[in-house]
């Protein structure tokens, strides 16, 4: 059986996360602020670490930013990297 990864945006939870199939593999946990969001831990399951899927979830949370004119802080330390790693997004940062 082949299981799709997709990516979904959880607001009653105040989190984005990623699934295997019917399984939750990852997420990012995110608090709001007026028109900033905190990104604030990431957590991928270990066994399915080392496929990307942190990077997946944190681009999909900057564009979720993105479309919604959001300024986003990074108190996560792998955000914090990947937005220190990515030019092409320094204008989101709070």
């Amino acid at each position: 059986m082949t299981h799709h990864v997709s990516l979904t945006t959880n607001e009653s939870e105040n989190r984005f996360e990623l699934h295997h199939g019917d399984e939750l593999i990852g997420r990012i946990d995110y608090e709001m602020s007026g028109d900033a969001i905190d990104l604030t831990h990431t957590e991928v399951d270990p066994d399915h670490g080392g496929q990307g899927y942190a990077q997946r979830l944190v681009e999909y949370a900057l564009t979720h930013a993105r479309e919604r004119d959001l300024s986003v802080k990074a108190s996560c330390p792998y955000v914090a990297k990947y937005l220190d790693q990515h030019d092409e997004h320094a204008d989101l940062r709070a």
